[in-house]
């Protein structure tokens, strides 16, 4: 490759952000997602030419990923600073590859969901409607906030909800909101918004599993209530 093609020469949709932000990462090489984090080059050499010289002075990832910060600072083009910040993506790669689906918290009882979220929400002055992604064994995928404000039917979409489900690969969804009165008591609404959500997880087959409300230190279960 030429090393005075720029990153602004390629056309729009060929450079590697705006091809990372449309199909994923997945989608670049090993020399993209290093230029990536390196940013940018040097006069001599564009930010692709220097991410190809670090990949072939380190041979290969299998290699770079245990470089020293002195072997990547004796690259021409990258100092200090790019190579902590090279050696920080490694490092978080490392951590995240020796995770173990053990280390993941499981869910057993809506007493382990209300643990796990109680101070988190307790304590928040407007509803939270919060949604928590679970594999095959109950273990905890994600966490996410789908939507804030007075809870209603016609808001809270489905669509939002299974959209992260599909994303993660989940096997079933539990569902969660605060009262910031500290009365977990289901309201009308409370209880539409999760019948319309069990409704449409049996189409796709995810199960959704209970919708908790959340107290000051309390809770609400509307399966145990016999909502489910």
């Amino acid at each position: 490759m030429d090393t005075q093609i720029m990153i602004r020469d390629y056309p729009k949709d060929e450079r590697p952000r705006e091809r990372f932000l449309q199909y994923g990462g997945g989608s670049l090489s090993n020399q993209e997602l290093l230029a990536l984090l390196l940013r940018t080059g040097t006069k001599e050499d564009s930010v692709m030419a220097l991410a190809g010289q670090l990949l072939t002075k380190c041979g290969g990832l299998r290699l770079l990923k245990d470089s020293t910060i002195e072997e990547m600072t004796a690259i021409k083009g990258i100092g200090e600073a790019k190579a902590v910040q090279l050696a920080a993506a490694m490092e978080l790669g490392r951590r995240i590859s020796n995770l173990t689906n053990e280390e993941r918290y499981v869910i057993r009882s809506p007493e382990d969901c209300a643990n796990y979220c109680m101070n988190d929400m307790r304590f928040l002055s407007q509803e939270h409607f919060v949604c928590i992604y679970l594999n095959t064994k109950n273990q905890i995928l994600h966490k996410q906030t789908i939507f804030i404000g007075s809870l209603n039917a016609s808001i809270v979409h489905p669509r939002e909800v299974f959209k992260e489900a599909l994303r993660r690969s989940a096997a079933s969804i539990i569902c969660l909101h605060n009262h910031p009165s500290g009365d977990p008591t289901p309201s009308r609404e409370d209880i539409e918004v999760t019948k319309r959500l069990v409704e449409c997880g049996r189409i796709m087959g995810i199960e959704v599993l209970d919708h908790l409300v959340i107290g000051e230190k309390k809770y609400v279960s509307l399966k145990e209530k016999g909502y489910l």
